[in-house]
């Protein structure tokens, strides 16, 4: 599984899946910040990855536009704002426990 971190997730949390052995890559690191949601979901796409948000209304609306249109992504995570250690912990437990086919054009949510 590849990642990608929106621009509202915090690096930090890019370092943790790495040191885990995750191929992540963020919004600074692509190039892409000040792109709106559907460039940065368009950028994932392109690159194989599974974004991670937690710009919840604006990904769930993509999610359903690009169903509706038939275009696959590789999936979204989404969460609300919550401190690092608690994304991190969730993050790692959610993806240890789904398989690509599980996210695969799916929205995944992080329980708190």
């Amino acid at each position: 599984m590849k990642f990608y971190l929106d621009e509202d997730v915090h690096e930090d949390i890019a370092l943790a899946l790495r040191l885990r052995g995750y191929d992540v890559r963020t919004t600074r690191e692509a190039g892409n910040k000040g792109l709106t949601d559907a460039e940065q979901l368009r950028y994932a796409i392109s690159e194989g990855r599974i974004i991670i948000s937690f710009n919840a209304a604006d990904f769930y609306k993509l999610h359903s536009e690009l169903l509706k249109k038939g275009i696959e992504h590789n999936g979204i995570i989404l969460s609300k704002q919550l401190p690092i250690g608690k994304v991190i912990k969730s993050l790692l437990k959610l993806i240890s426990d789904i398989k690509d086919q599980d996210i695969r054009n799916n929205i995944l949510w992080l329980n708190e």
